[in-house]
């Protein structure tokens, strides 16, 4: 997923986004609400982690904008404020979630993954594929016939746009910005290198080759 962290608390800006990295999230990171108005209007988000009290303003004014100009973008709060009032006051402005400060950096992953499956129209987090695949979105795992196939987390979150969107064909720019953050080096081939990869673990009937226009699973 590509995630946009809006979170001026620089040390739990850093492990949440060290966490997200090392599961093969694509995570930019700004502390002020302007800079990620413009993220916003540049780049196609899978969730916004968004802060309620930032340097230049209130991060649920920001959501309400997005809501207002017709954004779907999923967003997931994460603050201090704990009064049932503040959450209610955030649901209602249109968050998805809300996460309590502090709080465990796991259980955000499985929120994250939680709320892009509602989004995806897929709330089961498991999907059968072609040749006795099956994947485990909320577990991160894979399956062939019942046995457990070990990806790397950039073939994991390959796969994982593509799952989320079945029958949807992904093109190679999509795949690479769900993939990499702001000023990451990308090679040119680097998506196909990951789907070459991921056919010699799952087989080749699994990912499809859409020619001149990208990738897709299922369908």
């Amino acid at each position: 997923m590509r995630i946009l962290l809006v979170e001026d608390e620089v040390m739990l800006a850093e492990a949440v986004r060290d966490h997200l990295l090392a599961a093969g999230e694509a995570v930019d990171h700004t502390e002020s609400i302007g800079d990620a108005e413009i993220m916003i209007r540049g780049t196609n988000y899978d969730v916004l982690l968004l802060d309620l009290n930032l340097p230049d303003g209130r991060g649920i004014d920001l959501l309400r904008v997005l809501r207002r100009n017709g954004s779907a973008m999923p967003c997931i709060i994460l603050t201090a404020q704990d009064q049932i009032s503040d959450r209610i006051e955030g649901l209602n402005a249109g968050a998805d979630d809300y996460l309590v400060k502090p709080f465990d950096l796991n259980e955000l992953s499985a929120r994250l993954s939680a709320v892009a499956r509602r989004y995806s129209g897929n709330p089961n987090p498991f999907v059968a594929l072609a040749g006795g695949v099956e994947v485990d979105l909320a577990g991160r795992v894979v399956l062939i016939n019942g046995a457990q196939i070990d990806l790397t987390s950039r073939e994991w979150a390959l796969l994982d746009q593509m799952v989320r969107r079945p029958g949807q064909t992904l093109s190679k720019r999509q795949l690479e910005e769900a993939l990499y953050e702001f000023g990451a080096e990308i090679e040119s081939n680097t998506v196909e290198v990951y789907v070459s990869r991921l056919r010699r673990k799952l087989g080749r009937d699994v990912i499809k080759t859409v020619r001149g226009v990208g990738y897709r699973v299922g369908g």
